[in-house]
């Protein structure tokens, strides 16, 4: 079994944004999903929900609106019949790239 560098995991103790704050600001279970498929570019509400599988409407509403107030993501209204809402992230929504990255990485090695 790999050993565990006990410097790096102390050194992460230092961080001031602690993870119960970035869990805060990327939210639930659907969050994750909305991302991966904002990294491959703008989406429209539709599109987003043919491709989180398995979110409600609802729950996929009320994820939107989390990672808009927490300004991870952008919400652009088109003035048009029907009304076109397009989704896309922000500098901020950008940078956790790299995170959903790793976490997909240990996800294909571990489970």
């Amino acid at each position: 079994m790999e050993r565990v560098d006990a410097n790096r995991i102390s050194s992460l103790e230092t961080i001031p944004c602690s993870i119960e704050k970035a869990l805060d600001v990327i939210g639930g279970k659907w969050s994750f999903l909305v991302l991966k498929e904002l990294y491959d570019g703008t989406r429209r509400f539709s599109e987003l929900q043919r491709s989180v599988v398995g979110a409600s409407p609802k729950a996929l509403t009320n994820t939107l609106r989390h990672l808009e107030e927490r300004g991870v993501i952008s919400r652009e209204v088109f003035a048009t019949v029907p009304v076109t809402v397009e989704y896309s992230l922000t500098k901020k929504g950008v940078a956790f790239h790299s995170v959903l990255h790793e976490m997909k990485r240990w996800g294909a090695e571990w489970c």
